[in-house]
């Protein structure tokens, strides 16, 4: 850091005990009246989240005067270490013990969590210490192009590696794959067109990013050296050589795949021209951690890097000029937060967006697709919920059933995965509902059901008794305002379910504002009797089908609905509750049947009442 101009901040790294006096005298200066304002100098410290780093800080604090003294703690990437991985076994994790410690000793702080992936800091229980109070959502500059502008805005930059190309245990691919030669080929194009067009000012770079181990990492450095020095040769041969003719026509292809997406792209000529150049003068490198330390690259000394590498390139770990990305891995355990880590493609490239490709396998291309409207769905909420308490969050949002939210150890409270398609919501639990809550939904549901008109009525087989009173082609939009917002769950399950089939048709209705629903008044709103038996504990609330030969016989309450239409079944109903030897007279429920056109996944938490 080079202070000489500004010395508005004192800088210590990693500081032991014997910085103690300079740090402490640092602080005086800002408690003398002789010294001037613009004098005085703020103490910088920049510790490694590390054991031994983090004890020696906080030996270090211990036995200073830290009275009144403001501090800002600032964690960067604040979902991962500080957390502690062993809240499931009643314990505290040693780095996450030691930022407890820091804190205690900082009588006057405030705590900046940072992170580009905040699902375990927003997931882990609100009564943790690390649990954040507010959320504040960074917006990126103009130039910054992410995952709407990849796989969303333009599908032309991301590619599929064919499964036949992904080295797995049970698929040893053991010659260059098809694939990994078109990125190189579009990657060397690139850095020959940066050339003419840049003068080889600032960089370009591919990264390989195979697996976590380091062995197979392995076999691409080998492939990208052998394929750097063969094309090298062959294209140092005369231009009527057989060899440099084929070349030139797969390189060919690779550029018409370019002139797709660069608007001011050099001719090809212009290019082969200059492709001796540019694949002599690229610096081929393995990245992989040493000694707990990633290998630096010097990217001054070369315009054009290709970086072969694995887990020391998934978090903080910045390719200057990236434009390639070549990533042959499944989508392992399927936490969102890091495949998101994963994505070094993403950055400030909009100068140069249209020579980048990134090549994924399919499973992975599909995951990150749909961690973009996790993504966006996570921080209009918390954008919602600005400068106000994140207590009052419900922790609920859309991810596809295919990826966790986070890892599990950092979590004490469970997550429910979800996604209604071609089923009912039901509640199990409207038992477990205090008097407000019961009082409040019966006049929600009066309300709204006094409002509906016209009313029909249908009988379903040959008894009165199954006569219900119906409203069709009922504005989803009223009722999702008037009656399903404003109805009140209260046991976890419920609300967590609840919650969910809300995200699903707010989601839907955002994109179909006209849908049109049907209600349904069983029983034409008499009272039917329900008993919470207690072996089972919850309500079995459908009245079966008829078991009558014959053909004109009551389907059930589940078969009242309309396939391809969300449903919404009101009952009235009295409880007799075994286990607890008490009557709740008047209860209204709502059931809601989702069409399979409103399906969608969605993960919910609850925190202790708050949903």
């Amino acid at each position: 850091m080079d202070t000489r101009s500004d010395r508005k901040w004192k800088y210590f790294e990693n500081p032991r005990g014997d910085k103690r006096q300079n740090i402490q005298s640092t602080l005086d200066t800002w408690y003398d009246p002789s010294v001037p304002e613009d004098e005085r100098q703020i103490a910088l410290l920049a510790v490694m989240k590390q054991s031994d780093h983090l004890q020696h800080l906080n030996n270090l604090l211990r036995n200073m005067n830290l009275e009144g003294v403001p501090i800002l703690i600032i964690d960067d990437e604040a979902d991962q270490a500080g957390l502690n991985n062993k809240v499931n076994l009643g314990v505290m994790s040693t780095i996450y013990r030691h930022l407890i410690e820091l804190r205690q000793l900082l009588p006057h702080h405030s705590f900046l969590q940072y992170t580009a992936t905040p699902q375990a800091p927003l997931l882990i229980n609100i009564v943790d210490v690390l649990s954040p109070d507010f959320a504040e959502v960074l917006t990126p500059g103009t130039d910054y192009s992410g995952g709407k502008e990849f796989f969303l805005g333009n599908p032309i930059l991301i590619k599929t590696i064919p499964d036949s190309e992904i080295p797995t245990q049970d698929n040893q691919v053991i010659d260059t794959p098809e694939t990994f030669l078109f990125a190189m080929m579009l990657f060397y194009l690139g850095v020959a067109a940066g050339y003419i067009k840049e003068k080889g000012r600032g960089n370009r770079s591919m990264m390989v990013h195979p697996s976590q181990k380091i062995a197979p990492h392995g076999e691409y450095f080998h492939w990208v050296r052998q394929m750097n020095n063969q094309w090298k040769k062959i294209l140092g041969q005369d231009a009527n050589d057989p060899a440099r003719i084929d070349l030139l026509v797969s390189f060919n292809r690779a550029y018409q795949d370019l002139v797709r997406s660069v608007a001011d792209l050099p001719s090809f000529a212009q290019l082969v021209d200059v492709l001796p150049r540019a694949i002599n003068q690229t610096n081929i490198q393995q990245v992989n951690t040493s000694g707990g330390k990633t290998p630096t690259i010097d990217w001054k000394n070369e315009f054009a890097h290709i970086l072969v590498g694995g887990q020391a390139m998934d978090r903080g770990f910045t390719v200057e000029g990236l434009t390639v990305t070549y990533m042959p891995r499944k989508a392992g355990v399927g936490n969102a937060d890091t495949l998101q880590q994963r994505a070094r493609f993403f950055g400030y490239k909009r100068s140069y967006l249209g020579y980048c490709r990134v090549f994924l396998e399919q499973d992975v291309k599909d995951a990150f697709t749909n961690y973009v409207e996790h993504e966006e769905h996570i921080r209009q909420q918390l954008k919602t919920y600005r400068g106000k308490p994140l207590s009052e969050w419900k922790r609920a949002f859309f991810l596809d059933n295919a990826l966790k939210a986070t890892r599990g150890d950092v979590l004490d409270l469970p997550l429910m995965k979800g996604g209604f398609s071609d089923d009912w919501y039901v509640p199990n639990y409207p038992h477990d509902s205090d008097e407000d809550a019961i009082s409040a939904n019966r006049e929600v549901v009066n309300r709204f059901w006094l409002q509906l008109t016209p009313l029909n009525e249908k009988i379903f087989g040959k008894l009165s008794v199954n006569k219900h009173l119906f409203a069709t082609d009922i504005s989803l939009t009223d009722t999702f305002e008037q009656l399903i917002v404003k109805f009140r769950t209260t046991h976890p399950s419920d609300s967590q379910r609840f919650t969910g089939l809300m995200l699903q048709v707010q989601r839907y209705l955002e994109q179909n504002p006209g849908e049109l629903c049907d209600i349904y008044l069983m029983d034409k709103g008499k009272h039917r009797l329900r008993t919470i038996s207690k072996n089972i504990g919850r309500l079995n609330l459908f009245q079966g089908r008829s078991h009558s030969t014959e053909p004109d016989k009551y389907p059930g309450d589940r078969q009242i609905m309309v396939k391809d239409k969300l449903t919404i079944q009101i009952h009235k109903l009295n409880l007799d509750v075994e286990a607890e030897g008490r009557d709740i007279p008047n209860v209204s429920v709502i059931t809601i049947w989702v069409p399979q056109k409103m399906e969608h996944g969605w993960v919910s938490q609850n925190q202790g009442g708050i949903l």
